[in-house]
């Protein structure tokens, strides 16, 4: 088993050309988590005057200083130091997810190319802290997996036409189930597809620290002023907030959008916390990673859709295996508002979703 790890990087020069030294940024990085030069440029495996020639170098190119050392307080980055702490948070969020996907086919082709009975599982699902954990686990195991991340929609159409052998979804516990379970009846077989449980996870708003701006539900959200942070058209977190708007009374264009759409839910916190908006819907880890408040507002269900061909034949006992195994369920369980209680489960789609159970008929999708 071949392991690729791909990491986004950037660089930055003024308008004379010159350029931020390349280390400069992993150092102020490490700063702003520890509050010591010291400490950073040892994390880093950089001499603390090394440390300060790439600072001297810095201050060079913005015509100001990065950071201040105060007496008693450490070491504190200035607002152009915090504003470059914040965009390397951005780019990480935003290309993070494509470049694990690139990461992990690359690595199943390579598998392929040395092995000719290589069979990869072929998981379909959208970027979340429980899908990311449980690909590392499967690399651990050695077990070869060909991830994509794609939305909900895009993910069941995959299973449909056979071209994953999982698909991620996951939908809210409660009275929502049923109306937002409706948007991909069409593309589930209530006879023939089998549900894998992942995890029980919360989603909600993320805020700026100590929620300036006082919102403490969704009506808060229709303030004048008040820059809301969307996810994609498609995620299934969209699809959650347009639901929870509505069952509010709350129009959807009553928020005030922000220029841009993220992919994913730590981009969605990074962006709240880089202070270019002032809420948004999303998983509570990465609120918590980035120091924000988090108002929880639906627990839901993440799971995997198979064919139960799939599962019978055999092509999951491996996952099944991590899944239900103690060390991944510990991983998990460590997330912040991740429940591992159904952690490798399977279910009927009826059996798992009360909405799903119809007295008659057959609304299967074949």
């Amino acid at each position: 088993m071949y392991k690729v790890r791909i990491q986004p990087g950037w660089e930055l020069e003024n308008s004379a050309g010159d350029a931020l030294p390349p280390r400069l940024i992993e150092l102020l990085v490490a700063v702003h988590g520890g509050g010591s030069l010291a400490a950073a440029a040892r994390r880093v495996g950089l001499s603390y005057r090394y440390a300060w020639g790439q600072l001297n170098q810095a201050r060079e190119v913005f015509g100001q200083p990065l950071l201040r050392m105060t007496r008693g307080r450490g070491a504190q980055l200035t607002p152009i130091g915090e504003r470059l702490v914040w965009a390397d948070s951005r780019i990480r969020a935003r290309l993070s997810p494509m470049l694990d996907s690139l990461a992990a086919e690359l690595e199943t082709e390579l598998e392929r190319a040395v092995s000719a009975h290589a069979s990869p599982l072929r998981l379909h699902a959208s970027h979340g802290f429980g899908v990311e954990a449980l690909r590392r686990a499967l690399s651990d195991a050695g077990i070869p997996l060909d991830l994509k991340y794609r939305s909900p929609d895009d993910a069941l159409v995959a299973l449909r036409n056979g071209s994953c052998d999982l698909a991620g979804l996951h939908l809210p516990i409660g009275e929502m189930e049923g109306t937002i379970a409706v948007h991909y009846l069409d593309r589930l077989d209530l006879v023939g597809d089998r549900v894998v449980h992942l995890a029980m996870r919360r989603q909600g708003l993320v805020l700026a620290p100590g929620n300036p701006r006082g919102i403490r539900a969704l009506d808060d959200l229709a303030a004048p002023g008040l820059r809301f942070i969307h996810r994609q058209p498609g995620s299934g977190t969209r699809l959650l907030l347009e639901h929870l708007l509505a069952r509010e009374g709350i129009a959807f264009t009553a928020l005030g959008a922000c220029d841009v759409e993220e992919l994913t839910h730590a981009a969605v916190a990074a962006y709240v916390a880089s202070g270019l908006a002032d809420a948004g819907l999303a998983l509570e880890p990465p609120a918590r990673r980035y120091g924000l408040e988090f108002v929880p507002l639906a627990t839901e269900h993440y799971f995997f859709v198979c064919r139960a061909q799939t599962l019978e034949g055999g092509h999951l006992a491996d996952l099944l295996d991590v899944l239900r195994g103690s060390t991944f369920r510990h991983a998990l369980g460590q997330l912040p508002g991740y429940d591992p209680s159904y952690c490798g489960r399977v279910q009927t789609l009826p059996e798992a979703f009360p909405s799903l159970r119809m007295p008659s008929g057959d609304r299967s999708a074949g």
